[in-house]
């Protein structure tokens, strides 16, 4: 059963269509990167998932349930969580309010919500010894760990993230990557929205290249040679 199954998605917002009969998928276990120029329509792809703009035609399948007229609280209790582009943490919070705030949904849930805390401490041990400062003591790449561990808190069975990479240093944008591999590597289902061709090829099992609200190429990573790398780099502008 595929994590996530899109088939003939067309949404957008008042009377105009964004994207146009977008269909892709992504296994069990498998990252996928949706790769595009600025306006290509990626962040809608994301919101429709989310149920946070309504689809005019297609399905969203997550693990078999068909989300497409699910309301967004319940399509984020356990079903897909986002790290939105810029993060949008509570700033004046705590590193480990921020965290628990996604993984609401379980806080009836003692035993799970302590398991889920402590791997996120496992996979980003800065994160665990900044627990208690305020968000914004962080650096642009430790915000990013926080965003990327509140969307682990809430246990999905699909992950979105949208242009994590925006903004970070080179260093802290090799961190974010190794974090994805590693959380690929624990079986967990990931569609990366990004602009940056090294870091989807180095994250993700296969690529889906949009343009004009159109899917225009999809393919293996391991498979894009120095032709195919050129051909999306020209989609990107």
């Amino acid at each position: 059963m595929q994590a996530l199954d899109i088939a003939g998605l067309s949404a957008g917002y008042g009377r105009y269509d964004v994207i146009h009969d977008i269909s892709l998928r992504v296994e069990r276990g498998e990252a996928v990167a949706l790769l595009g120029p600025n306006g290509a329509g990626k962040t809608t792809v994301l919101r429709a998932i989310m149920g946070m703009i309504k689809q005019r035609r297609g399905q969203i399948s997550v693990l078999g349930t068909d989300v497409s007229r699910m309301p967004v609280h319940l399509i984020a209790r356990g079903h897909v969580a986002l790290v939105p582009e810029g993060r949008r943490l509570f700033l004046d919070q705590s590193v480990e309010d921020n965290l628990r705030l996604g993984g609401l949904h379980l806080r009836r849930d003692h035993e799970r919500t302590e398991r889920l805390l402590e791997s996120v401490f496992e996979l980003f041990p800065v994160v665990e010894r900044y627990r208690s400062r305020p968000a914004t003591a962080l650096s642009g790449g430790e915000q990013q760990m926080v965003a990327i561990g509140r969307m682990m808190m809430s246990d999905p069975d699909l992950m979105l993230l949208d242009e994590p990479s925006l903004g970070l240093a080179p260093l802290a944008i090799e961190d974010m990557a190794q974090a994805l591999i590693t959380l690929r590597e624990r079986g967990r289902s990931i569609l990366l929205v990004e602009q940056r061709v090294d870091l989807a090829l180095q994250v993700c099992d296969r690529i889906y290249v949009l343009s004009g609200g159109r899917i225009v190429e999809e393919g293996n990573s391991e498979n894009v040679n120095a032709d195919g790398r050129a051909l999306i780099d020209a989609y990107l502008g």
